[in-house]
């Protein structure tokens, strides 16, 4: 399911979607923050962002996902949150996933 949900990414209706679905304001701000930055769109970046993740996450990065999929009631909303959150860090330095399992 995570799968198919990254690989929809591509759709830019997709990854609005997904922020939508998200709801998280703060997360908003900063991935506009960042589209406004690099002059690209915000759906550009979030499949940009998933997919970099997936490709250059460390295993401690990856544990700390499967730990707070595991808590979630909707562990690919969980997770795609988590990954956006760490990729678009606040403070860039950080190095936890998600602040809480959603």
């Amino acid at each position: 399911m995570l799968g198919s949900l990254i690989a929809s990414l591509d759709d830019p209706k997709v990854a609005m979607g997904l922020l939508a679905a998200i709801d998280e304001p703060v997360l908003l701000t900063r991935l506009a923050a960042a589209a406004e930055e690099s002059g690209r769109l915000p759906a550009d970046i979030v499949g940009s962002a998933v997919r970099h993740f997936m490709e250059t996450a460390s295993d401690d990065l990856w544990t700390q996902l499967i730990g707070i999929m595991n808590r979630a009631e909707d562990p690919g909303l969980t997770a795609m949150h988590a990954i956006l959150d760490k990729a678009l860090p606040q403070n860039p330095g950080t190095q936890e996933i998600g602040h809480a399992a959603r």
